[in-house]
C-alpha cells in the first residue's frame, strides 16, 4: 500500500534551518511527483513546493529563495529543506502524492 511519511520536523529558532523528509513506498516512486503541504492552526493547507517526476521544482512565493526541494529516487524520498525559518512557517508540514497524504510533522520557528 502506498504510504508517505514524514520526518525530521522539530524546533527551530528564526533564521535557522530544518531539513524535512518524506520517505515513500508502495508505488513506483520514480513515475510520480511528490508536494510539501503546510496547515498552520486555524489556517487551510497550503501548498508549499513541488517536484514533478522528471525533477522540475515548484515552489510557493513564500517559500521561493528560503525552501529548496529534492529527490533521491535511490532512496524514494522527497527533502524540504527550510532555511531562513520564521515563525510563520510553524505549521503542520505534510508531503502529497496524488490521491495520497502523509501524517504530517510539526515544525514550531520560535522568535
Amino acid at each position: 500500500q502506498v504510504q508517505l511519511v514524514e520526518s525530521g520536523g522539530g524546533l527551530v529558532q528564526a533564521g535557522g534551518s530544518l531539513r524535512l523528509s518524506c520517505a515513500a513506498s508502495g508505488f513506483t516512486f520514480t513515475n510520480y511527483g511528490i508536494s510539501w503541504y503546510r496547515q498552520a492552526p486555524g489556517k487551510e493547507r497550503e501548498l508549499v513546493a513541488g517536484i514533478s517526476s522528471d525533477g522540475s521544482m515548484d515552489y510557493a512565493s513564500s517559500a521561493k529563495g528560503r525552501f529548496t526541494i529534492s529527490r533521491d529516487n535511490a532512496k524514494n524520498t522527497v527533502y524540504l529543506q527550510m532555511n531562513s525559518a520564521e515563525p510563520e512557517d510553524t505549521a503542520v508540514y505534510y508531503c502529497r502524492r496524488v490521491g495520497y497524504w502523509g501524517q504530517g510533522t510539526q515544525v514550531t520557528v520560535s522568535s
